[in-house]
């Protein structure tokens, strides 16, 4: 009698496995009249189809292993769906790694490389899980989740920067994530993109791309007004006394970087609205049917996908720990500047994932998300990141503005502009991408031969000194 139970509860199971998908909570049966689910079919960003690029199937391999037993299966379940879901999954182990590095005291250096290794699949998992946490939110919520979790790497990264103190880190990170989307995604998809169709005019609707411009022009005007606040030879007074140029300058700056933050936020709040309400259609990734047929309902419940997403969040906040606080190490054990690890490195690998979703949409002459997700991006990380670092900062006390320096915020002008002119007639060839990709790689190398820290106000003051190779100062 009991076996025979067994054997009927068994077959119970198979049928709900056939009908539906074993979940943390429970088990989902797929009813196509489901409003949860459909309710999700129209919140897929651009960020979102990038990211599921590098997505696959998990093969059934562990559910089996443990029979009948529930909470193991479900648990299992969501094992394949959430870490064994990507083909990224090969990088996990660098996250224990990392920790098991820092426990046992290991070299600072190999920390840090690990740390950033193990942050290449979170980013990617957390655009999974928004994404399936939308489907029972609704558009909106779901739009609103992806515009403040799409960066959450960067953003981690830079609240340990600020907490340490640490501004220049803040600033050279963020400023490369916004060169990278602009120059190194945008560019090698237009690129590869190019070649992969040269036989067809690659075309792409301008309405986004006109938007994200004028935004990005929005914020690159904040960030070039307090650095000429740096050059205008004022002599003011502070609290009823004259005070010197440099330091009423300082103040200045610092009160004008708050103010252009504000109305940076307000700004990024509109395009949101814009975004998600009254012409959503500009931003509606264009797919095919078919692909929209795959992905059109949740793999996993709405708790289990809060939850994952809480405690990846959490690991991410761990590694960005270890990387914010071990990068002068690894630039003093590599012989490389940490400018260049903070431009350069950290935005490659910590968006890896997204970089080949948009490179693989271009290949298949779908330049709409691959402009989706290189503006969407850093247009998210100029307008709503840096400004949100800079009132962060103001309430922890430290003294963060938007005054990235002369050679970054030229970097930045020239990115910025260049863009814009590349993309105002809504066609595209190989040409333009290789032009987008060389700025890049010039840009890598004047921060890779820069062995100094940021500017100071002493070094401001000693204008006619070159650094010198060795790192000192010379005449």
């Amino acid at each position: 009698m009991q076996s025979r139970e067994r054997s009927t509860h068994h077959e119970n199971w198979g049928n709900l496995e056939s009908r539906g998908r074993i979940n943390g909570d429970s088990v989902e049966v797929d009813a196509p009249d489901d409003k949860a689910v459909s309710s999700g079919l129209h919140t897929r960003s651009a960020h979102n189809l990038s990211a599921s690029v590098l997505r696959k199937k998990s093969d059934p391999m562990l559910v089996p292993a443990v029979g009948r037993f529930w909470a193991p299966r479900s648990v299992l379940a969501n094992v394949q769906e959430v870490i064994l879901g990507t083909k990224l999954a090969v990088l996990f182990p660098a996250i224990p790694l990392a920790i098991a590095a820092d426990f046992y005291k290991f070299g600072r250096p190999w920390i840090f490389a690990l740390s950033l290794l193990g942050l290449t699949p979170l980013a990617e998992r957390v655009s999974f899980l928004t994404e399936q946490i939308a489907y029972f939110t609704g558009p909106t919520v779901g739009g609103l989740l992806n515009a403040t979790c799409g960066n959450a790497t960067e953003l981690i990264i830079a609240m340990f920067a600020l907490r340490q103190n640490k501004i220049h880190v803040v600033k050279y990170s963020l400023l490369g994530s916004v060169l990278s989307n602009l120059l190194l995604v945008l560019g090698s998809s237009l690129f590869f993109g190019g070649l992969a169709n040269l036989k067809k005019e690659q075309r792409y609707d301008r309405k986004q791309a006109d938007v994200n411009s004028q935004l990005l022009l929005l914020g690159l005007l904040c960030h070039l007004l307090p650095l000429m606040f740096r050059y205008a030879p004022v002599v003011t007074a502070i609290a009823g006394k004259e005070a010197s140029s440099a330091a009423a300058m300082d103040l200045y700056k610092l009160q004008l970087s708050r103010a252009c933050s504000i109305f940076m936020l307000i700004a990024y709040v509109a395009y949101i609205f814009f975004q998600l309400k009254t012409h959503r259609q500009i931003f509606e990734a264009q797919e095919e049917e078919e692909d929209e047929e795959e992905e059109e309902k949740a793999v996993i419940g709405f708790g289990s996908a809060f939850s994952w997403l809480v405690g990846m969040t959490l690991v991410i906040a761990v590694l960005s720990e270890y990387v914010v606080g071990t990068i002068e190490a690894a630039s003093s054990s590599w012989g490389i500047s940490v400018s260049f690890i903070s431009v350069i490195l950290l935005p490659i690998v910590g968006n890896a994932a997204e970089h080949a979703g948009s490179i693989i949409f271009a290949l298949k002459n779908k330049l709409d998300i691959s402009l989706g997700v290189a503006l969407g991006s850093a247009t998210q990380i100029s307008m709503f990141v840096v400004p949100l670092c800079v009132m962060v900062s103001w309430a922890m006390g430290n003294l963060m503005d938007l005054d990235f320096s002369l050679m970054e915020t030229g970097s930045l002008a020239f990115t910025v502009i260049i863009t814009t002119f590349t993309l105002q007639d809504g066609t595209s060839h190989y040409l333009k991408g290789m032009i987008l990709f060389l700025c890049y790689m010039v840009i890598s190398a004047c921060f890779f031969v820069q062995k100094t820290p940021p500017p100071s106000d002493a070094f401001v003051a000693a204008a006619g000194f070159v650094p010198s190779p060795g790192g000192t100062v010379a005449a």
